[in-house]
């Protein structure tokens, strides 16, 4: 072969090599910035991630909202009507948040299985609720 062509040859190669690199750092980028949702059942039933921020959501249960000291802790339970899963978030709440309505939060289970959330977010009127938490609320049984 000719030395120009055995460059060219090479410079695919290297060419074709970083491609394959910059595809893999993009999908793993990708992969680690997804943010999966699960329901309170599924959290019970250990199906969501010990290691990883998710979102959860469901319905703030009623007379679960507790402020333990004078910070902006706050406790609570969430339910889809089937398990419930106590939520701890620290900061202030959105101005819509009330027990009885649907919510989704964004955190972490802590070793003793209570969701840490960074965020809550609160629907914004009665005639909507999240896609992800009407999806995954279980009806009372003898409701229609």
């Amino acid at each position: 072969m000719k030395p120009i062509r055995k460059q060219r040859l090479l410079l695919i190669g290297l060419m074709l090599a970083g491609l394959g690199l910059a595809a893999t750092f993009a999908l793993k980028a990708f992969n680690e910035n997804l943010m999966y949702f699960f329901s309170t059942s599924d959290v019970k039933a250990g199906k969501a991630p010990d290691n990883a921020a998710f979102r959860l959501g469901g319905m703030v249960v009623k007379g679960s909202v507790e402020r333990p000291g004078k910070d902006l802790l706050v406790r609570f339970k969430l339910s889809d009507f089937s398990q419930e899963v106590v939520v701890e978030y620290s900061g202030i709440l959105p101005d819509l948040f009330r027990e009885g309505q649907g919510i989704v939060a964004k955190g972490r289970l802590d070793p003793n299985g209570v969701f840490v959330a960074e965020e809550v977010l609160a629907k914004h009127d009665e005639n909507y609720m999240p896609p992800e938490v009407a999806g995954s609320l279980k009806k009372p049984a003898g409701q229609p």
